[in-house]
């Protein structure tokens, strides 16, 4: 009974959280105003060719920018990406295309090198690092901006609307935002700086290149699986203030296409993302007693009043999922309803995540991390 009505409490408290949290919640626009400073695209692409000519494509076809570039680093593919983007740069002037070294320097991870070289090659005042496998809405880049200049930030750090379609994915992949989105408070993490009330997703973020090369870029996080997150964390400890916004009307992605994807692509990094094994206990504890216990209690309680206020917790727990979802155009029914199943398989992937890491099985795209 103790355990129904905490975890409950809990519940009810993020689901209230989240519904004021999503008030504060920024969502880049672009007034039509030109942007005039100079703008460099940072495509980092390795085994992207399904991807990579929508993503460039659109690039090509953002509106509002009177001066950009797109730059994609061809890290070291075994399959057409170089090729297809060596035919974009015939037919596109803005694009360039980098070739990227299989050999790595030690201490860097694939993607934080290639974000770094390509930083290096860029000329704009503003830097967009964009994954290969991001589709832009015509007007993305220069809301992003106006928002980065008008607020005076260092980064704009928006969610694209994650794209799932299999029954894994949609039970795991509305999480990525869900998890800032109930927790993390947005008007007071934009204000502030304090590195661990940070929020980004490598797929989008514009920054400012003087923030960018003071906090000292990807080069500060060239060992972080995470590098996203560690980024933003770079810029606030460096003095930088940052936003974490809704991009789901300018940008969509599909992270994953099968189980197998999935399981290996939150598997690479979830081992860090609660910075040790204790830190990675107490969240995925505090996870599974708020959203597990309630449904238990709801189907196994004796007592009326403990059934009651196990449904009272599962519906909490559905409605702050339900929020998120209508906020950042995700599906919101039936796929709301499986909150406690998504929570079950975050914790097992963050369990399996840490195997592999202690097994040093980790790898992705054929790298080891």
């Amino acid at each position: 009974m103790v355990a129904a009505q905490t975890a409950t409490a809990i519940s009810v408290a993020l689901a209230a959280h989240t519904a004021y949290n999503l008030t504060q919640l920024r969502e880049p626009w672009w007034d039509g105003t030109p942007i005039t400073e100079k703008v460099s695209i940072l495509i980092p692409a390795r085994d992207e060719e399904l991807t990579i000519r929508a993503a460039a494509q659109s690039a090509l076809t953002q509106v509002g920018l009177t001066n950009f570039e797109i730059l994609i680093l061809d890290d070291s593919s075994s399959d057409d990406t170089a090729h297809i983007v060596s035919e974009l740069t015939e037919t596109y002037a803005e694009v360039t295309l980098i070739e990227g070294i299989e050999d790595i320097p030690a201490g860097w991870l694939g993607k934080p090198f290639a974000c770094h070289r390509l930083s290096q090659k860029a000329s704009g005042s503003v830097l967009v690092f964009l994954d290969a496998d991001v589709i832009l809405e015509p007007t993305a880049v220069a809301a992003c901006v106006q928002l980065l200049r008008e607020q005076d930030l260092a980064l704009v750090a928006p969610y694209p609307r994650q794209i799932a379609q299999t029954l894994v994915e949609r039970l795991v992949q509305p999480l990525v935002v869900w998890s800032w989105a109930a927790t993390l408070p947005l008007g007071i993490a934009e204000k502030s700086l304090r590195p661990s009330l940070s929020a980004a997703n490598g797929q989008l973020m514009v920054m400012d290149r003087e923030a960018y090369v003071q906090c000292g870029g990807h080069e500060s996080v060239r060992n972080i699986v995470l590098e996203d997150i560690a980024l933003m964390r770079s810029l606030k400890a460096s003095g930088s203030h940052c936003a974490t916004v809704n991009g789901s009307d300018i940008a969509q992605c599909r992270m994953y296409e099968s189980t197998e994807q999935v399981i290996d692509g939150y598997t690479k990094s979830l081992w860090s993302a609660f910075g040790s094994p204790a830190g990675s206990v107490a969240v995925n504890s505090l996870l599974g007693f708020t959203y597990l216990v309630p449904p238990i209690a709801l189907i196994t309680g004796r007592k009326k009043s403990t059934r009651i206020l196990g449904g009272i917790g599962l519906a909490s727990g559905i409605a702050s999922r339900a929020l998120v979802a209508k906020k950042t155009n995700a599906k919101v029914w039936p796929d709301s309803l499986a909150q406690p199943a998504s929570i079950a398989a975050f914790i097992g992937l963050n369990a399996l995540s840490w195997y592999r890491h202690v097994r040093g099985t980790n790898t992705w795209k054929g790298r080891s991390l």
